[in-house]
């Protein structure tokens, strides 16, 4: 058994290959990490655009209990108007009930 081994060789041969290994892992890493960019920014963007409709969602039903009050309101004003006497009957009334409901508590 005549091998020569030459350890100065393996050393460099073993170096070679942890370096080339270690480059290869960069450039996993370094593509993973652009992966993961991307990914990133799709979710973004569908967070914006979901934020972005529940936003016009928010805004019509604000508008839609807008009108509503500004219709009972419009409602209201026109009964007390034809009404006056019985509006401050039933004001009275309700303001008897809250006032011994309060007063038990």
């Amino acid at each position: 058994m005549n091998e020569s081994h030459d350890p100065e060789k393996e050393n460099q041969s073993g170096k070679e290959q942890l370096k080339t290994t270690a480059e290869e892992l960069k450039a996993a890493a370094a593509g993973k990490i652009e992966d993961l960019r991307e990914k990133t920014e799709e979710w973004r963007k569908a967070a914006k655009e979901t934020a972005k409709e529940a936003s016009r969602a928010a805004d019509h039903v604000w508008s839609s209990a807008t009108l509503k009050g500004q219709d009972w309101l419009t409602q209201g004003e026109a009964y007390v108007r034809k009404n006056p006497a019985r509006a401050v009957l039933i004001a009275l009334g309700v303001g008897i009930l809250v006032g011994i409901s309060l007063r038990k508590r």
